[in-house]
């Protein structure tokens, strides 16, 4: 739950149901949770995967000290950090995403997982991600492959050509 709360103050999403505490709902549409954060934050190829019960106990030990010091009572049902109101979670990433924060690097990196999550779906196939209807590719308007599954873009996002294709191209686009 801390590492979905975490991801969700990072990029948020709507709950997915009433009784979500994770996912503060403060916008509409999925965020990183929807997209997979802590999906790929568990990958073995990101290399946090071995690090992240540790991650979630800093970030509710940061909680803690947090709410002692601007004196809020949290609920204690639920983690730390996922007991903060949405505005004091943002509040808190701010501080631990700081420069000069001491542990800035961890903090960064960890809210790279669930950037990554929303705008790539890195911990999938893009057109598994797609089929899927993946929250932050269908937000960007990613385009979804040609019905024979192969990504061929008839029109330049630039409105131009860039390049001539160079003439040892294959068919599929991979240099000879």
């Amino acid at each position: 739950m801390t590492l979905e709360a975490y991801a969700d103050t990072i990029i948020p999403g709507e709950k997915r149901d009433p009784t979500d505490r994770a996912v503060a709902g403060e916008v509409s549409g999925g965020g990183a949770v929807a997209s997979g954060a802590v999906e790929l934050m568990l990958t073995p190829e990101g290399g946090l995967a071995g690090t992240l019960d540790s991650l979630a106990e800093g970030l509710n030990e940061h909680a803690r000290h947090y709410t002692a010091r601007i004196g809020l009572d949290p609920d204690p049902t639920v983690p730390p950090f996922v007991a903060l109101a949405f505005a004091d979670r943002v509040a808190l990433a701010q501080e631990l995403l700081a420069p000069g924060h001491p542990e800035q690097e961890l903090w960064v990196a960890l809210a790279m997982f669930s950037a990554m999550a929303w705008d790539t779906g890195a911990h999938m196939s893009t057109s598994d991600a797609l089929a899927s209807g993946h929250p932050g590719l269908t937000s960007m308007g990613f385009m979804p492959p040609e019905s024979d599954g192969v990504w061929r873009f008839p029109r330049f996002s630039y409105g131009r050509a860039l390049a001539a294709i160079h003439p040892r191209t294959t068919p599929r686009g991979d240099p000879q």
